[in-house]
């Protein structure tokens, strides 16, 4: 059977920026094994798989393989598997429903002109905050010292809105800019609440990254060891959200714009929009553009 592929770079606005993604259409039959050997083949960090819902209610069911392992949720497959869906129709929607193991994700589909310019999910799970990590290994999993590390605002934490991160804050663009992953660190730190990855940041921007808020990188265990992700929505909404959690704003909407990967060469762009009711993170949203990149076929039978 002959199964159809779109590439496509998210959270960017030009080729080769942003975070690749693979979207497997057609993917009905194909067994998880099979789902994973193909998403070791592209070696991307997430390829997601498009499967006709369980309730006809919703538009789809998607699954998202890591080159490692299934993922319940992850934020740059939510915005480019709609976008690629969106564009696919001879009318764009406005607004896709997705089925993930975390739990039903909404996108919302903005449109210029009669064309998907960005696409924008919301979080399929409250903001939940986990264990505290120390500074001293914190810094360590980033090979920085603890002076590099801020928590004036919050400790590294474990959070997650579907995926669990540590997140620590940054004192200085440049601690960002110096970090690198350590090995032997990471196994000490990891599993730890489910995460196995890092997401760092800073609020110190230089000028010429405005209008950015925060910079931020997040490192990970990849195919061949641990690799850095250009642009990582899931930890984008999770951190985002802690930041509203932790505002005295009791209501309205927080919103941020957050570069991620510019040390990489491959810059992306963030926005999140968090909603407060009640003094309590209501909703949490991530968002941004898509460039297709490729699209192909290949021959796979399923499972029977």
């Amino acid at each position: 059977m002959q199964r159809r592929y779109i590439t496509v770079d998210v959270f960017t606005d030009r080729a080769f920026g942003g975070n690749p993604l693979a979207v497997v259409l057609d993917a009905g039959g194909l067994s998880t094994e099979q789902m994973q050997a193909i998403a070791r083949e592209f070696n991307y960090s997430e390829t997601t798989f498009v499967l006709p819902p369980r309730d006809t209610a919703h538009d789809a069911q998607v699954r998202i393989f890591t080159v490692n392992r299934e993922i319940p949720f992850a934020g740059h497959p939510n915005v480019g598997t709609a976008f690629v869906l969106a564009t696919l129709a001879a009318k764009p929607p406005a607004r896709l429903l997705f089925e993930e193991e975390a739990g039903l994700v909404p996108v919302e589909i903005a449109t210029e002109q009669g064309r998907v310019a960005s696409t924008e999910f919301t979080a399929p799970q409250p903001l939940k905050r986990m264990s505290h990590v120390s500074t001293d290994e914190a810094a360590a999993l980033l090979s920085l010292s603890a002076s590099d590390v801020k928590i004036d605002r919050h400790p590294p934490q474990v959070i997650s809105v579907g995926l669990s991160f540590i997140a620590v804050e940054l004192a200085s663009r440049e601690a960002l800019r110096r970090a690198k992953p350590n090995a032997a660190a990471f196994e000490k730190t990891f599993p730890c609440d489910g995460s196995d990855a890092v997401y760092f940041y800073t609020r110190d921007v230089t000028s010429g990254e405005k209008p950015c808020d925060l910079q931020a990188r997040m490192f990970h265990p990849g195919s061949s060891g641990l690799s850095e992700d250009p642009a990582t929505g899931s930890a984008t909404a999770a951190a985002a959200a802690l930041l509203a959690d932790l505002d005295d704003t009791r209501d309205g909407e927080l919103k941020l714009k957050i570069g991620q990967g510019v040390d990489m060469g491959r810059p992306s762009l963030l926005l999140t929009r968090v909603r407060k009711q009640g003094g309590k993170v209501a909703s949490i949203h991530v968002g941004g553009a898509c460039v297709k990149m490729m699209e192909g076929t290949f021959h796979l039978e399923g499972k029977g």
